[in-house]
């Protein structure tokens, strides 16, 4: 008789409209927090923007500041930075609750390993974003206003500008995210360690056609993009060879290794 699946044994435990009604929940207290995290930003939403707007004033030529070209602009992009900030800081309370729909589904030994990836993944995205933050904007900046044409004024509007950098959040932020993305490939049984080893040039190749797509088109912050990628790939290939082999579970242990509720 075959052994059934974390899926088929809780779909056997609890009805398809539990199950659903479990998801509604997790998904109201999750927009709850973020409307919370969201009222309490909203004061300080122009500061927030102050703060997020620096690495370009720095650079702006002395006399000159950004600029609102749309009526509503001044009260929308600070609204729309507290409300983005606020789903960000939401994340790991997000997360959770995206844990705690599935985990009843999962074998122990795979709690052991998702657990350890869930908290990696958070500190990872929130250390793309700084990264992007503190070493990639000044850079990108600094090389834009001083590229601009003689007799050209470089006063950004605050909403593209917002556009802009937001971009530049989310895709560093999931670039970051790569060790782990490796490390469960390896963990599922998709590929091996030797097989990333082996496709290692065309994975570099592939991060700089990303860095083309998701960065503006120069080479700095192409290549600031490229870099990390092709070296989180590697650490990610460091950490899912010394983990295999401490996760590897025998089929005899499986038997054993029934999901628990």
């Amino acid at each position: 008789m075959s052994k059934k699946s974390p899926i088929q044994t809780n779909l056997g435990e609890m009805p398809l409209v539990a199950h659903l009604t479990e998801l509604r929940s997790r998904l109201l207290r999750i927009v709850l927090i973020w409307m919370l995290i969201f009222a309490g930003l909203f004061y300080f939403a122009n500061d927030l923007y102050t703060f997020i707007s620096e690495p370009l004033r720095a650079y702006l030529p002395e006399g000159t500041s950004m600029i609102a070209t749309d009526v509503a602009s001044p009260f929308l992009t600070p609204f729309k930075l507290a409300l983005i900030s606020a789903l960000f800081l939401a994340m790991p309370f997000v997360l959770h609750q995206i844990w705690g729909f599935i985990a009843p589904g999962l074998y122990k030994h795979e709690k052991r390993i998702a657990l350890p990836l869930l908290a990696s993944s958070i500190i990872l995205f929130y250390a793309g974003m700084a990264f992007a933050y503190f070493v990639v904007f000044p850079l990108v900046f600094g090389f834009f206003t001083s590229a601009a044409p003689e007799g050209v004024t470089v006063m950004t509007d605050i909403n593209s500008y917002l556009d802009f950098v937001m971009t530049l959040f989310l895709a560093f932020g999931l670039s970051f995210e790569i060790p782990v993305a490796t490390v469960l490939l390896v963990l599922s049984g998709a590929v091996d360690v030797a097989k990333l080893k082996q496709i290692r040039p065309y994975v570099v190749v592939g991060c700089f056609v990303i860095g083309m797509v998701l960065t503006p088109p120069d080479i700095i912050s192409q290549t600031l993009l490229a870099g990390p990628m092709w070296l989180l790939y590697e650490v990610g290939i460091l950490f899912a060879g010394l983990l295999k082999p401490v996760t590897r579970t025998t089929e005899a242990e499986t038997e054993d290794d029934t999901p628990s509720a």
